[in-house]
């Protein structure tokens, strides 16, 4: 019974993990659009915390190996520009990463980027379990999360949550995690930020 109130309780903190109403891109959108960042390939949580509360909001993932998506669980983020296959936002190029945090972060939320470095068939592994994992229902977005972390070999140490800040605590114990924080002031929503984010970055 706890376990369900626990449930039940996440699941009501969780308002900006809606569910994903977006349609699919075609396979040939997706191959097209892929992104290598290069460098050290890494695995990243985003965390998007309520600055009046404390409590999370949403959980996403960026994998960056042989090309950069974010799993973006139940995520609300959308443009045309974007290309996205069942909660998995490819071709992230500098430019939409920070149209995708700078989306999240507003007067009410800020987010949390943790970087975690992995080796190259640690990341393959991440990218393969994302894509395979399929759409993700609204307040399930720590769960999906953490349950791809659990999975990648040599990980070690994560177990799943249905909460995005027990969660964004326990990579927090992990040794050689880089944590940055984004802090902005919009006053509008996530929908309207997307826009005006992507718009931006798109006129670089």
């Amino acid at each position: 019974m706890k376990r369900v109130f626990a449930i039940l309780t996440a699941l009501s903190v969780l308002g900006a993990c809606a569910a994903n109403t977006g349609g699919d891109s075609t396979a040939q959108e997706i191959a097209a659009s892929a992104y290598r960042a290069g460098g050290q390939p890494s695995l990243t949580l985003f965390t998007m915390v309520n600055n009046r509360t404390g409590e999370g909001g949403h959980s996403a993932l960026m994998v960056n190996g042989s090309q950069r998506v974010i799993f973006d669980p139940a995520g609300s983020f959308r443009d045309d520009r974007v290309v996205e296959r069942a909660d998995v936002l490819y071709g992230i190029t500098p430019g939409w990463l920070q149209a995708y945090k700078s989306s999240h972060a507003r007067v009410t939320f800020h987010v949390v980027s943790q970087e975690i470095p992995v080796t190259a068939a640690q990341a393959e592994q991440a990218l393969r379990l994302v894509q395979g994992n399929g759409q993700v229902s609204g307040g399930f977005c720590a769960n999906a999360t953490s349950s791809i972390l659990t999975r990648i070999d040599g990980l070690g140490g994560i177990s799943t949550t249905f909460f995005p800040v027990k969660l964004m605590e326990q990579l927090e114990q992990r040794p050689g995690v880089r944590t940055t924080k984004l802090y902005e002031d919009d006053s509008g929503d996530l929908i309207s930020a997307v826009r005006a984010a992507a718009l931006a970055q798109a006129n670089k």
